[in-house]
């Protein structure tokens, strides 16, 4: 019997330590498309951060980080005008899916 308690007790810290895991993740994702919003943001206000190899990498891991997953909701999305609503609606799903899958099946 205390064989089956331990292996549940180590089976349910492992769920929690994945479930923290996913939660960050999905964070720290979030934050990183943030940022680059406010990188285009300022990009389209005419603020250019001088040349540099540090910047252009920083930038460059950016839009190599967000961009594929925003372009799926570009593509669903129309756009209007100058406004991409694509980063809000894609922030929206990775809160739901953390409150969903992460909050509700895996800590459940």
């Amino acid at each position: 019997m205390t064989l089956v308690f331990a292996t549940a007790l180590v089976l349910a810290t492992a769920r929690a330590e994945i479930a923290n895991y996913l939660s960050a993740l999905i964070d720290v994702y979030t934050l990183l498309i943030l940022v680059h919003i406010v990188v285009q943001w300022l990009f389209a206000f005419g603020l250019r951060p001088p040349y540099s190899r540090a910047s252009s990498a920083a930038l460059g891991f950016l839009r190599d980080i967000c961009e594929p997953f925003l372009r799926i909701f570009r593509r669903i999305i129309p756009s209007f005008g100058a406004l991409d609503f694509s980063p809000i609606v894609a922030i929206i799903v990775l809160r739901i899916i953390n409150s969903v899958v992460v909050e509700g099946l895996i800590r459940g």
